[in-house]
């Protein structure tokens, strides 16, 4: 009998998010907290890893963005990457990715979170045909290779307002794209897929996860155009985990079920639109909550196989 190293402690696996304290680039979002507070709040929960947060929020050098999180004992995990692939011409995406790529590199991450977004102005999501779809995956293949070449993984997030937005649209990406995905319980709920049928049948294409618990019902307002993104979040779209209807006591189950032993992050999407709440409220008690509520769910056993 060999017995396998047991899974890393919750603790080491936890990334923050900084839109977990209100941090979006959207315009018309909210209150944007700066980084001082936001990685200080980080540190004392006891998180000691972060993704990066809204563009420019963090300096735009990666020397910049490990200065900052340095005093407060963080490593820098991965950067969400809005890119242009179905287009014919991918000239610009090339150009706009190896930057970014370049500034997660040099600040220690070590996956490129790709969404691919109709434009970056984040205009309606446009439909796509068969040899759209297929652009689409050729070209998303040659920018993972591209990041890949700079020492990133690319990993594929669905997400409201996105071209991988319905559950039709993820069904079709699953089909016409090769590199791996980060899992988003609450993106795959807004649009209409059931998170735990995706780890059951994709679960050997998740390399990143993204916890969100949402509320059911604003999320079908934001499926069915009822509601907008921003003013759903506003509204309370994204609840502490196991607040919610995503169940994410069994998404993390079947997570660790299917072998997945990487990065979970603590992403409950924020808008603050009254008064900057005090220090060590408002967001830090949400996110302290999605903590414990994880610490009761994570397994405690050490995995073992037989030979």
């Amino acid at each position: 009998m060999e017995r396998r190293a047991a899974a890393p402690a919750l603790m080491d696996r936890l990334v923050g998010a900084p839109i977990s304290w209100g941090v979006c680039e959207v315009p018309g979002w909210g209150l944007q907290l700066g980084p001082d507070r936001v990685l200080a709040e980080m540190a004392q929960l006891g998180l000691r890893h972060t993704e990066l947060g809204a563009l420019g929020w963090l300096p735009l050098d990666g020397a910049g963005v490990r200065a900052r999180l340095a005093p407060h004992g963080l490593d820098l995990v991965a950067g969400f990457v809005p890119l242009v692939v179905h287009e014919a011409d991918l000239a610009p995406t090339r150009a706009h990715a190896s930057a970014a790529a370049r500034q997660l590199v040099d600040a220690g991450a070590e996956l490129f979170v790709a969404a691919l977004v109709t434009d970056l102005d984040w205009a309606a999501p446009v439909a796509l045909d068969e040899a759209g779809w297929q652009r689409l995956g050729a070209h998303l293949r040659e920018i993972a290779d591209l990041v890949a070449a700079q020492g990133l993984e690319l990993v594929l997030h669905p997400h409201a307002g996105t071209l991988v937005e319905t559950a039709a649209d993820v069904d079709a990406a699953l089909a016409h794209t090769d590199v791996p995905w980060c899992f988003d319980s609450g993106h795959l709920l807004i649009g209409g897929v059931d998170p735990t049928d995706f780890i059951a049948r994709h679960g050997d294409r998740i390399a990143h996860a993204h916890l969100k618990d949402v509320d059911a019902a604003l999320a079908a307002d934001v499926r069915e155009k009822r509601k907008s993104l921003v003013q759903a979040t506003q509204e309370g779209l994204f609840r502490p985990l196991g607040d919610g209807d995503a169940r994410i006591d069994e998404v993390v189950a079947l997570l660790d079920q299917s072998g997945y032993g990487r990065w979970l992050v603590l992403e409950q999407d924020l808008a603050i639109t009254g008064s900057e709440p005090p220090v060590g409220a408002g967001p830090a008690l949400d996110v302290r909550r999605s903590i414990e509520f994880l610490s009761k769910q994570a397994p405690r056993r050490e995995k073992v196989s037989q030979t």
